[in-house]
């Protein structure tokens, strides 16, 4: 269920003219969300309020736990800012270096990771050889990318990830403090609607391509992955390594392509 994501606080501002003036400024919510499996609390992760049990299944799918939407029983909000999942019965969850644990916060998803390795081995590499975006959709994507984010436009605070079709249809736009928090919401929307893998589609961030925002695209199978701002040199060996297209700096009409450029079409 979608809660506002934006508080107001009074602020006192100083013009160009040197004029001050006492207002109210609109802010993105900061406030922990924890994450249980049964009667255990797996991760504590610093989010913007709303989608919270998108963001729980997108947490799950991103850490290999559940891989279906038959995996999850039930997911419910039992407290205050806690979302507790229900397994399948036969669904095996085993806490180990695999899983994180303590608090995410919302500028670090991969905080408490014991081995980058793990992460690797969970998810197998894209096979999709026939998912094509041409140019001219590809580079209409950030516009309608900004036209759904709403919280950005009062706040200028909040991160965005969009999943869209190849022929630029958005599927899913979710907004978070935490950019791995906006991809976890957008993927976990899907998994819900049982639309995994989506093979045949772009995920788009309004930030910068950190290795974990490759991964969780992995993780739902999605083969090209834009970012507005730069990758790290771990996203870009990930994506190769994986079959994953691999797009930064992407700020229409210029962008920079750093994987498996033969799934954009350049020519018009």
């Amino acid at each position: 269920m979608k809660e506002t994501g934006v508080g107001s606080e009074k602020i006192i501002r100083r013009k160009g003219d040197g004029e001050l003036e006492y207002l109210p400024d609109d802010l993105t919510i900061e406030e922990p969300l924890e994450i249980r499996i049964g009667s255990k609390a797996i991760a504590t992760t610093m989010r913007t309020p709303g989608h919270d049990e998108e963001l729980a299944a997108g947490f799950l799918v991103s850490e290999g736990i559940v891989r279906n939407r038959s995996d999850i029983l039930k997911m419910s909000l039992t407290k205050p800012n806690s979302v507790t999942i229900e397994l399948a019965k036969g669904v095996r969850f085993t806490p180990g270096s695999a899983q994180r644990f303590g608090t995410i916060s919302s500028s670090c998803g991969i905080c408490g990771k014991v081995s980058i390795d793990a992460i690797r081995q969970n998810f197998p590499a894209i096979k999709s050889a026939g998912a094509r975006v041409k140019i001219e959709t590809l580079l209409s994507l950030p516009s309608r990318l900004r036209e759904q984010q709403g919280d950005f436009a009062r706040t200028g605070g909040i991160h965005a990830a969009g999943i869209f079709d190849l022929d630029g249809r958005p599927l899913v736009i979710r907004e978070d403090i935490g950019r791995h928090n906006a991809v976890d919401k957008a993927i976990g929307r899907t998994f819900c609607d049982n639309l995994l893998p989506l093979n045949r589609h772009v995920l788009l961030v309004s930030g910068r391509a950190s290795f974990e925002i490759v991964q969780k695209a992995l993780a739902a199978g999605i083969p090209i992955v834009a970012a507005v701002s730069a990758p790290s040199t771990l996203a870009v060996s990930f994506a190769r390594e994986n079959n994953q297209t691999l797009i930064g700096f992407f700020r229409p009409p210029s962008f920079n392509i750093y994987s498996h450029i033969e799934r954009v079409l350049l020519e018009p």
